[in-house]
Protein backbone atom coordinates (compact mmCIF):
# COMPACT_ATOMS: atom_id res chain seq x y z
CA UNK A 1 0.00 0.00 0.00
CA UNK A 2 1.19 3.49 -0.75
CA UNK A 3 2.18 5.43 2.34
CA UNK A 4 1.03 8.90 3.37
CA UNK A 5 -1.26 9.22 0.39
CA UNK A 6 -4.45 11.22 0.38
CA UNK A 7 -7.55 9.02 0.49
CA UNK A 8 -9.97 10.70 -1.86
CA UNK A 9 -13.09 8.71 -2.49
CA UNK A 10 -13.36 6.92 0.86
CA UNK A 11 -13.54 10.21 2.72
CA UNK A 12 -15.39 12.08 -0.03
CA UNK A 13 -18.75 12.46 1.67
CA UNK A 14 -19.99 15.54 -0.16
CA UNK A 15 -21.80 14.63 -3.39
CA UNK A 16 -22.68 17.71 -5.36
CA UNK A 17 -24.99 17.72 -8.33
CA UNK A 18 -23.68 18.36 -11.77
CA UNK A 19 -23.67 20.91 -14.49
CA UNK A 20 -24.81 24.47 -14.73
CA UNK A 21 -28.51 23.93 -14.26
CA UNK A 22 -28.85 21.76 -11.17
CA UNK A 23 -31.06 23.13 -8.44
CA UNK A 24 -29.76 21.73 -5.19
CA UNK A 25 -26.83 20.65 -3.10
CA UNK A 26 -27.04 17.02 -2.10
CA UNK A 27 -25.12 15.54 0.80
CA UNK A 28 -24.31 11.84 0.76
CA UNK A 29 -23.59 11.22 4.40
CA UNK A 30 -24.26 8.11 6.49
CA UNK A 31 -24.74 10.30 9.60
CA UNK A 32 -27.49 12.30 7.85
CA UNK A 33 -25.71 15.62 8.13
CA UNK A 34 -27.30 18.56 6.36
CA UNK A 35 -25.66 21.66 4.86
CA UNK A 36 -26.68 23.51 8.03
CA UNK A 37 -24.95 21.09 10.39
CA UNK A 38 -21.93 20.26 8.20
CA UNK A 39 -18.48 21.90 8.30
CA UNK A 40 -18.29 21.97 12.08
CA UNK A 41 -14.81 20.49 12.52
CA UNK A 42 -11.58 19.65 10.74
CA UNK A 43 -12.66 16.16 9.67
CA UNK A 44 -15.79 17.48 7.97
CA UNK A 45 -13.94 20.31 6.25
CA UNK A 46 -11.29 17.94 4.96
CA UNK A 47 -13.94 15.51 3.74
CA UNK A 48 -15.55 18.30 1.73
CA UNK A 49 -12.18 19.14 0.17
CA UNK A 50 -11.43 15.48 -0.53
CA UNK A 51 -14.69 15.26 -2.47
CA UNK A 52 -13.37 17.88 -4.91
CA UNK A 53 -10.26 15.82 -5.64
CA UNK A 54 -12.37 12.74 -6.31
CA UNK A 55 -13.83 14.23 -9.49
CA UNK A 56 -10.44 13.97 -11.16
CA UNK A 57 -10.84 10.19 -10.82
CA UNK A 58 -14.02 9.80 -12.84
CA UNK A 59 -14.16 7.77 -16.04
CA UNK A 60 -15.00 11.03 -17.78
CA UNK A 61 -11.55 12.27 -16.81
CA UNK A 62 -8.40 10.39 -15.83
CA UNK A 63 -9.79 6.95 -15.03
CA UNK A 64 -10.60 6.27 -18.67
CA UNK A 65 -11.86 8.71 -21.29
CA UNK A 66 -9.43 11.59 -20.74
CA UNK A 67 -6.32 9.73 -21.93
CA UNK A 68 -8.08 8.33 -25.00
CA UNK A 69 -9.41 11.77 -25.91
CA UNK A 70 -6.13 13.64 -25.65
CA UNK A 71 -3.71 10.97 -26.89
CA UNK A 72 -5.90 9.95 -29.83
CA UNK A 73 -6.64 13.49 -31.00
CA UNK A 74 -2.91 14.19 -30.91
CA UNK A 75 -2.35 11.02 -32.97
CA UNK A 76 0.13 9.72 -30.49
CA UNK A 77 -1.97 6.57 -30.82
CA UNK A 78 -3.22 4.39 -33.60
CA UNK A 79 -6.21 2.12 -33.06
CA UNK A 80 -6.38 -1.65 -33.15
CA UNK A 81 -9.56 -3.17 -34.67
CA UNK A 82 -11.18 -3.74 -31.27
CA UNK A 83 -10.98 -0.05 -30.29
CA UNK A 84 -14.49 1.10 -29.41
CA UNK A 85 -16.22 3.49 -31.78
CA UNK A 86 -16.48 6.42 -29.37
CA UNK A 87 -12.71 6.33 -28.86
CA UNK A 88 -11.95 5.83 -32.55
CA UNK A 89 -13.91 9.00 -33.25
CA UNK A 90 -11.12 10.98 -31.58
CA UNK A 91 -8.69 9.63 -34.17
CA UNK A 92 -10.76 10.68 -37.18
CA UNK A 93 -12.42 13.73 -35.55
CA UNK A 94 -15.90 12.38 -36.28
CA UNK A 95 -17.34 13.08 -32.81
CA UNK A 96 -20.28 15.45 -32.30
CA UNK A 97 -22.25 16.99 -29.44
CA UNK A 98 -23.96 13.67 -28.64
CA UNK A 99 -20.65 11.96 -27.82
CA UNK A 100 -21.11 10.43 -24.38
CA UNK A 101 -17.55 10.75 -23.13
CA UNK A 102 -17.33 14.39 -24.19
CA UNK A 103 -20.41 14.97 -22.06
CA UNK A 104 -18.84 13.03 -19.19
CA UNK A 105 -15.69 15.19 -19.37
CA UNK A 106 -17.79 18.39 -19.17
CA UNK A 107 -19.98 17.06 -16.37
CA UNK A 108 -17.07 15.66 -14.36
CA UNK A 109 -15.42 19.08 -14.39
CA UNK A 110 -18.55 20.96 -13.43
CA UNK A 111 -19.36 18.55 -10.63
CA UNK A 112 -15.83 19.14 -9.34
CA UNK A 113 -16.33 22.89 -9.69
CA UNK A 114 -19.60 22.71 -7.76
CA UNK A 115 -17.91 20.77 -4.97
CA UNK A 116 -15.14 23.35 -4.84
CA UNK A 117 -17.75 26.11 -4.78
CA UNK A 118 -19.37 24.45 -1.76
CA UNK A 119 -16.11 24.78 0.17
CA UNK A 120 -15.32 28.33 -0.97
CA UNK A 121 -18.91 29.53 -0.53
CA UNK A 122 -18.79 28.32 3.05
CA UNK A 123 -15.51 30.08 3.86
CA UNK A 124 -17.17 32.14 6.60
CA UNK A 125 -18.57 29.02 8.19
CA UNK A 126 -15.18 27.29 8.04
CA UNK A 127 -13.42 30.35 9.47
CA UNK A 128 -15.93 30.41 12.34
CA UNK A 129 -14.70 27.02 13.59
CA UNK A 130 -12.90 27.56 16.88
CA UNK A 131 -9.09 27.55 16.59
CA UNK A 132 -9.04 24.84 19.25
CA UNK A 133 -11.00 22.62 16.85
CA UNK A 134 -9.21 23.59 13.61
CA UNK A 135 -6.27 25.95 13.30
CA UNK A 136 -6.58 29.09 11.20
CA UNK A 137 -3.74 27.91 8.95
CA UNK A 138 -5.53 24.63 8.21
CA UNK A 139 -8.78 26.47 7.48
CA UNK A 140 -7.07 28.71 4.94
CA UNK A 141 -5.21 25.75 3.44
CA UNK A 142 -8.46 23.83 2.92
CA UNK A 143 -10.04 26.80 1.16
CA UNK A 144 -6.84 27.20 -0.89
CA UNK A 145 -7.00 23.55 -1.99
CA UNK A 146 -10.57 24.08 -3.19
CA UNK A 147 -9.53 27.17 -5.15
CA UNK A 148 -6.59 25.32 -6.73
CA UNK A 149 -8.88 22.49 -7.80
CA UNK A 150 -11.54 24.88 -9.10
CA UNK A 151 -8.84 26.54 -11.18
CA UNK A 152 -7.66 23.16 -12.49
CA UNK A 153 -11.17 22.06 -13.48
CA UNK A 154 -11.77 25.37 -15.23
CA UNK A 155 -8.46 25.03 -17.06
CA UNK A 156 -9.61 21.61 -18.28
CA UNK A 157 -12.87 23.23 -19.41
CA UNK A 158 -11.51 26.35 -21.11
CA UNK A 159 -8.76 24.56 -23.04
CA UNK A 160 -11.22 22.05 -24.49
CA UNK A 161 -14.46 24.02 -24.84
CA UNK A 162 -13.43 27.69 -24.91
CA UNK A 163 -16.32 29.89 -23.78
CA UNK A 164 -18.35 28.16 -21.06
CA UNK A 165 -20.44 28.97 -17.98
CA UNK A 166 -18.37 30.48 -15.17
CA UNK A 167 -19.89 29.41 -11.87
CA UNK A 168 -18.28 30.47 -8.59
CA UNK A 169 -21.30 30.11 -6.29
CA UNK A 170 -23.65 27.27 -5.48
CA UNK A 171 -26.36 26.50 -8.06
CA UNK A 172 -29.46 28.70 -7.81
CA UNK A 173 -32.52 27.26 -6.11
CA UNK A 174 -34.65 27.74 -9.22
CA UNK A 175 -32.44 25.38 -11.22
CA UNK A 176 -32.03 27.84 -14.08
CA UNK A 177 -28.80 27.24 -15.93
CA UNK A 178 -26.24 29.93 -16.61
CA UNK A 179 -25.10 31.31 -19.98
CA UNK A 180 -21.62 31.03 -21.38
CA UNK A 181 -18.87 33.36 -20.26
CA UNK A 182 -15.93 34.27 -22.45
CA UNK A 183 -12.74 32.30 -22.20
CA UNK A 184 -11.05 35.51 -21.06
CA UNK A 185 -13.38 35.71 -18.08
CA UNK A 186 -12.70 32.08 -17.23
CA UNK A 187 -8.94 32.59 -17.43
CA UNK A 188 -9.24 35.64 -15.17
CA UNK A 189 -11.01 33.51 -12.55
CA UNK A 190 -8.41 30.76 -12.85
CA UNK A 191 -5.64 33.29 -12.24
CA UNK A 192 -7.49 34.82 -9.29
CA UNK A 193 -8.06 31.43 -7.66
CA UNK A 194 -4.42 30.40 -8.05
CA UNK A 195 -3.10 33.73 -6.81
CA UNK A 196 -5.24 33.36 -3.69
CA UNK A 197 -4.27 29.71 -3.20
CA UNK A 198 -0.49 30.16 -3.42
CA UNK A 199 0.03 32.04 -0.11
CA UNK A 200 -1.99 29.55 1.98
CA UNK A 201 -0.89 26.21 0.53
CA UNK A 202 2.00 24.26 2.00
CA UNK A 203 5.31 23.42 0.40
CA UNK A 204 5.60 19.91 -0.99
CA UNK A 205 7.80 18.67 1.85
CA UNK A 206 5.27 19.83 4.44
CA UNK A 207 2.13 18.45 2.79
CA UNK A 208 0.49 15.05 2.59
CA UNK A 209 1.14 13.30 -0.72
CA UNK A 210 -1.61 13.97 -3.22
CA UNK A 211 -2.76 17.35 -1.97
CA UNK A 212 -2.32 20.62 -3.79
CA UNK A 213 0.84 22.42 -2.73
CA UNK A 214 2.24 25.91 -3.16
CA UNK A 215 4.49 24.57 -5.92
CA UNK A 216 1.56 22.96 -7.73
CA UNK A 217 -0.36 26.26 -7.72
CA UNK A 218 2.71 28.19 -8.88
CA UNK A 219 3.38 25.73 -11.70
CA UNK A 220 -0.24 25.69 -12.83
CA UNK A 221 -0.39 29.48 -12.75
CA UNK A 222 2.77 29.60 -14.84
CA UNK A 223 1.24 27.18 -17.31
CA UNK A 224 -1.91 29.30 -17.54
CA UNK A 225 0.15 32.43 -18.23
CA UNK A 226 2.09 30.51 -20.89
CA UNK A 227 -1.15 29.51 -22.63
CA UNK A 228 -2.11 33.20 -22.58
CA UNK A 229 1.31 34.11 -24.04
CA UNK A 230 2.11 36.17 -20.95
CA UNK A 231 5.66 34.86 -20.88
CA UNK A 232 7.23 37.17 -18.30
CA UNK A 233 4.43 36.50 -15.83
CA UNK A 234 4.81 32.77 -16.42
CA UNK A 235 8.54 32.89 -15.71
CA UNK A 236 7.92 34.68 -12.41
CA UNK A 237 5.86 31.68 -11.27
CA UNK A 238 8.23 29.04 -12.63
CA UNK A 239 11.26 30.73 -11.09
CA UNK A 240 9.50 30.77 -7.71
CA UNK A 241 9.40 26.97 -7.62
CA UNK A 242 11.71 25.45 -5.05
CA UNK A 243 12.71 21.90 -4.18
CA UNK A 244 12.07 20.22 -7.54
CA UNK A 245 14.53 18.56 -9.88
CA UNK A 246 14.64 15.87 -12.55
CA UNK A 247 14.56 12.24 -11.53
CA UNK A 248 17.83 10.48 -12.32
CA UNK A 249 15.79 7.72 -13.95
CA UNK A 250 13.10 8.91 -16.39
CA UNK A 251 10.91 5.83 -15.80
CA UNK A 252 10.65 6.57 -12.08
CA UNK A 253 7.98 9.08 -13.08
CA UNK A 254 5.67 6.31 -14.25
CA UNK A 255 5.92 3.53 -11.65
CA UNK A 256 3.65 3.05 -8.67
CA UNK A 257 6.50 2.55 -6.22
CA UNK A 258 8.25 5.84 -7.04
CA UNK A 259 5.34 8.25 -7.05
CA UNK A 260 5.67 11.75 -5.57
CA UNK A 261 9.40 11.87 -6.28
CA UNK A 262 11.56 14.96 -6.69
CA UNK A 263 10.22 15.65 -10.19
CA UNK A 264 6.55 15.39 -9.28
CA UNK A 265 4.60 18.64 -8.82
CA UNK A 266 0.99 17.43 -8.98
CA UNK A 267 -0.42 13.96 -9.56
CA UNK A 268 -3.87 12.50 -10.16
CA UNK A 269 -4.10 9.96 -7.36
CA UNK A 270 -4.86 6.26 -7.61
CA UNK A 271 -4.42 3.38 -5.17
CA UNK A 272 -6.46 0.24 -5.74
CA UNK A 273 -5.89 -0.81 -2.12
CA UNK A 274 -8.41 1.87 -1.16
CA UNK A 275 -11.29 0.43 -3.20
CA UNK A 276 -12.57 0.19 -6.77
CA UNK A 277 -16.21 -0.86 -6.37
CA UNK A 278 -17.49 2.33 -8.06
CA UNK A 279 -15.03 2.15 -10.94
CA UNK A 280 -17.61 1.35 -13.63
CA UNK A 281 -20.27 3.56 -12.06
CA UNK A 282 -18.23 6.72 -11.54
CA UNK A 283 -18.61 8.16 -15.03
CA UNK A 284 -18.86 11.74 -13.80
CA UNK A 285 -20.06 11.96 -10.18
CA UNK A 286 -16.84 11.14 -8.35
CA UNK A 287 -18.84 9.29 -5.69
CA UNK A 288 -17.81 5.94 -4.27
CA UNK A 289 -14.49 4.06 -4.27
CA UNK A 290 -12.87 4.70 -7.65
CA UNK A 291 -9.20 4.40 -6.78
CA UNK A 292 -7.99 2.83 -10.01
CA UNK A 293 -7.51 3.71 -13.65
CA UNK A 294 -8.11 1.59 -16.76
CA UNK A 295 -5.02 3.04 -18.46
CA UNK A 296 -2.82 -0.06 -18.18
CA UNK A 297 -5.49 -2.49 -19.34
CA UNK A 298 -6.65 -0.30 -22.21
CA UNK A 299 -3.16 0.44 -23.60
CA UNK A 300 -1.37 -2.73 -22.49
CA UNK A 301 0.04 -4.71 -25.45
CA UNK A 302 -0.44 -8.03 -23.59
CA UNK A 303 -4.02 -7.25 -22.55
CA UNK A 304 -6.87 -5.24 -24.15
CA UNK A 305 -4.34 -3.45 -26.41
CA UNK A 306 -6.93 -1.10 -27.85
CA UNK A 307 -4.33 1.41 -29.04
CA UNK A 308 -0.66 1.44 -29.94
CA UNK A 309 1.94 4.21 -30.28
CA UNK A 310 1.73 5.76 -33.72
CA UNK A 311 4.63 5.48 -36.15
CA UNK A 312 4.71 9.26 -36.30
CA UNK A 313 5.48 9.33 -32.58
CA UNK A 314 7.97 6.45 -32.71
CA UNK A 315 9.87 8.09 -35.55
CA UNK A 316 10.27 11.33 -33.62
CA UNK A 317 12.88 9.87 -31.26
CA UNK A 318 16.57 10.44 -31.93
CA UNK A 319 18.97 7.49 -31.91
CA UNK A 320 20.15 6.64 -28.39
CA UNK A 321 17.33 8.55 -26.69
CA UNK A 322 16.80 6.40 -23.59
CA UNK A 323 13.24 7.65 -23.33
CA UNK A 324 12.29 5.45 -26.28
CA UNK A 325 12.98 2.19 -24.43
CA UNK A 326 11.37 3.58 -21.26
CA UNK A 327 8.21 4.71 -23.06
CA UNK A 328 7.61 1.80 -25.48
CA UNK A 329 8.04 -1.95 -25.87
CA UNK A 330 9.27 -3.45 -29.13
CA UNK A 331 9.95 -7.05 -30.12
CA UNK A 332 12.80 -8.58 -28.13
CA UNK A 333 12.25 -6.43 -25.04
CA UNK A 334 11.71 -8.22 -21.76
CA UNK A 335 8.86 -7.62 -19.33
CA UNK A 336 6.99 -9.20 -16.45
CA UNK A 337 8.30 -10.50 -13.12
CA UNK A 338 12.08 -10.26 -13.16
CA UNK A 339 12.05 -9.52 -16.89
CA UNK A 340 11.28 -13.19 -17.53
CA UNK A 341 9.05 -12.67 -20.59
CA UNK A 342 9.97 -11.56 -24.11
CA UNK A 343 7.87 -9.27 -26.31
CA UNK A 344 6.89 -10.77 -29.70
CA UNK A 345 3.64 -8.92 -30.49
CA UNK A 346 4.57 -6.57 -33.33
CA UNK A 347 3.44 -5.59 -35.82
CA UNK A 348 0.03 -5.79 -34.17
CA UNK A 349 -3.12 -6.70 -36.06
CA UNK A 350 -3.84 -2.98 -36.38
CA UNK A 351 -0.43 -2.24 -37.80
CA UNK A 352 1.26 -1.04 -34.65
CA UNK A 353 5.00 -1.58 -34.37
CA UNK A 354 5.32 -1.03 -30.63
CA UNK A 355 3.35 -0.97 -27.38
CA UNK A 356 3.22 1.46 -24.49
CA UNK A 357 5.49 0.98 -21.49
CA UNK A 358 4.79 4.32 -19.78
CA UNK A 359 2.03 4.03 -17.16
CA UNK A 360 1.89 0.25 -17.62
CA UNK A 361 2.56 -2.36 -14.94
CA UNK A 362 4.60 -4.68 -17.19
CA UNK A 363 7.79 -3.67 -15.40
CA UNK A 364 6.60 -6.01 -12.63
CA UNK A 365 3.57 -7.96 -13.93
CA UNK A 366 2.94 -10.27 -16.87
CA UNK A 367 -0.56 -8.87 -17.36
CA UNK A 368 -2.54 -5.77 -16.62
CA UNK A 369 -5.96 -5.67 -15.02
CA UNK A 370 -8.67 -3.05 -14.81
CA UNK A 371 -7.41 -1.62 -11.53
CA UNK A 372 -4.09 0.06 -12.11
CA UNK A 373 -2.94 2.19 -9.17
CA UNK A 374 -0.31 4.17 -11.08
CA UNK A 375 -0.83 7.91 -10.65
CA UNK A 376 -0.96 10.31 -13.58
CA UNK A 377 1.62 13.08 -13.51
CA UNK A 378 -0.31 16.24 -14.31
CA UNK A 379 2.67 18.53 -13.67
CA UNK A 380 6.30 17.49 -13.39
CA UNK A 381 9.54 19.41 -13.42
CA UNK A 382 10.64 18.38 -16.93
CA UNK A 383 7.44 19.95 -18.26
CA UNK A 384 8.24 23.12 -16.30
CA UNK A 385 11.78 23.28 -17.72
CA UNK A 386 10.41 23.06 -21.25
CA UNK A 387 7.77 25.67 -20.50
CA UNK A 388 10.50 27.92 -19.10
CA UNK A 389 12.47 27.43 -22.32
CA UNK A 390 9.43 28.43 -24.35
CA UNK A 391 8.78 31.52 -22.23
CA UNK A 392 12.41 32.64 -22.41
CA UNK A 393 12.55 32.11 -26.16
CA UNK A 394 9.25 33.87 -26.85
CA UNK A 395 9.36 36.79 -24.46
CA UNK A 396 10.45 40.24 -25.56
CA UNK A 397 14.20 40.48 -24.99
CA UNK A 398 14.49 36.78 -24.22
CA UNK A 399 17.72 34.84 -24.62
CA UNK A 400 17.70 31.89 -27.01
CA UNK A 401 20.82 30.52 -25.33
CA UNK A 402 19.12 30.55 -21.92
CA UNK A 403 16.16 28.75 -23.48
CA UNK A 404 18.52 26.16 -24.96
CA UNK A 405 20.00 25.64 -21.51
CA UNK A 406 16.59 24.63 -20.11
CA UNK A 407 16.02 22.22 -23.00
CA UNK A 408 19.46 20.70 -22.53
CA UNK A 409 18.71 19.81 -18.91
CA UNK A 410 15.91 17.59 -20.19
CA UNK A 411 18.03 16.17 -23.02
CA UNK A 412 20.92 15.32 -20.73
CA UNK A 413 18.68 13.11 -18.61
CA UNK A 414 17.65 11.38 -21.85
CA UNK A 415 21.30 10.60 -22.68
CA UNK A 416 21.43 13.00 -25.63
CA UNK A 417 23.99 15.58 -26.68
CA UNK A 418 23.33 19.19 -25.79
CA UNK A 419 21.89 21.48 -28.42
CA UNK A 420 24.40 24.05 -29.57
CA UNK A 421 24.07 27.66 -28.51
CA UNK A 422 23.55 30.35 -31.12
CA UNK A 423 20.33 28.92 -32.53
CA UNK A 424 17.70 31.24 -33.98
CA UNK A 425 14.29 31.71 -32.38
CA UNK A 426 12.69 29.52 -35.07
CA UNK A 427 15.25 26.80 -34.47
CA UNK A 428 14.61 26.90 -30.73
CA UNK A 429 10.88 26.61 -31.37
CA UNK A 430 11.41 23.55 -33.57
CA UNK A 431 13.57 22.03 -30.83
CA UNK A 432 10.82 22.69 -28.28
CA UNK A 433 8.16 21.08 -30.45
CA UNK A 434 10.34 18.00 -30.77
CA UNK A 435 11.38 17.84 -27.14
CA UNK A 436 7.88 18.20 -25.72
CA UNK A 437 6.64 15.52 -28.11
CA UNK A 438 9.12 12.90 -26.94
CA UNK A 439 9.45 13.91 -23.27
CA UNK A 440 5.70 14.11 -22.61
CA UNK A 441 4.47 11.35 -24.94
CA UNK A 442 1.28 9.74 -23.67
CA UNK A 443 0.80 12.38 -20.98
CA UNK A 444 -2.16 14.21 -22.55
CA UNK A 445 -0.05 17.26 -23.37
CA UNK A 446 0.60 17.31 -27.10
CA UNK A 447 -2.87 18.12 -28.45
CA UNK A 448 -3.14 21.28 -26.36
CA UNK A 449 0.42 22.16 -27.39
CA UNK A 450 -0.16 21.96 -31.12
CA UNK A 451 -3.45 23.84 -30.79
CA UNK A 452 -1.95 26.74 -28.85
CA UNK A 453 1.06 26.86 -31.19
CA UNK A 454 -1.23 27.02 -34.22
CA UNK A 455 0.40 24.07 -35.97
CA UNK A 456 -2.36 21.47 -35.65
CA UNK A 457 -3.35 21.67 -39.33
CA UNK A 458 0.17 20.68 -40.34
CA UNK A 459 0.81 18.17 -37.58
CA UNK A 460 -2.56 16.45 -38.08
CA UNK A 461 -2.68 16.58 -41.87
CA UNK A 462 -4.64 13.66 -43.28
CA UNK A 463 -6.56 12.97 -40.06
CA UNK A 464 -9.82 14.85 -40.84
CA UNK A 465 -8.82 17.61 -38.41
CA UNK A 466 -10.59 20.82 -39.51
CA UNK A 467 -9.10 24.18 -38.61
CA UNK A 468 -11.68 26.46 -37.04
CA UNK A 469 -13.63 23.51 -35.63
CA UNK A 470 -11.61 20.81 -33.94
CA UNK A 471 -9.48 23.10 -31.81
CA UNK A 472 -12.40 22.81 -29.39
CA UNK A 473 -14.83 20.07 -28.42
CA UNK A 474 -18.57 20.56 -28.93
CA UNK A 475 -20.63 21.70 -25.98
CA UNK A 476 -22.47 18.53 -24.94
CA UNK A 477 -25.98 18.23 -26.33
CA UNK A 478 -27.25 17.39 -22.86
CA UNK A 479 -26.18 20.80 -21.63
CA UNK A 480 -27.88 22.54 -24.55
CA UNK A 481 -31.07 20.54 -24.00
CA UNK A 482 -31.27 21.19 -20.24
CA UNK A 483 -29.88 24.72 -19.88
CA UNK A 484 -32.33 27.39 -21.06
CA UNK A 485 -29.50 29.91 -21.23
CA UNK A 486 -27.45 27.88 -23.72
CA UNK A 487 -28.94 27.12 -27.12
CA UNK A 488 -27.77 25.57 -30.36
CA UNK A 489 -26.71 29.05 -31.43
CA UNK A 490 -24.13 28.95 -28.62
CA UNK A 491 -22.57 25.72 -29.91
CA UNK A 492 -18.89 25.85 -30.81
CA UNK A 493 -18.12 26.55 -34.44
CA UNK A 494 -18.63 23.72 -36.90
CA UNK A 495 -20.71 21.43 -34.70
Amino acid sequence: MKKNKIILTILAIIGLTVSCNEDSLELTNPNELSPDTFLQNQTQVQSAVNAVYSNLQTRGLYSRHMFFMMDNMAHENGGNPQLEADKRQYLDFSFDASHGAIGAYWESCYRGINKANFVVENSDKINAILPSVMSDDLKQKAIGEAKFLRALFYFLIVTRYGDAPLITTLPPDDGVGLPKNTSSEIYAQIIKDLQEAIPVLLAKGDEENGRATKGAAQALLGKVYLFLKQYDEALVQFNALSGYELEDNYFDNFMEETEHGVESIFEIEYDDDFGTSAQWNSDRSGQGPNEATFRGQEYGFNDWFNVFPSDDLLNEYEPNDIRFEQTFYINGDTFGPGGSLVVDHFPSNGGGNAGWSKYCNYYKDANEDQTSGINFKYLRYADVLLMMAECESMRTGGSQDVAIGYINQVRERAGLDDLATGMSKDQVFDALVHERKVELAGEQSRFNDIIRWGIATTELAGTNFQAGKHELLPIPQGEIDSNINISSADQNSGY
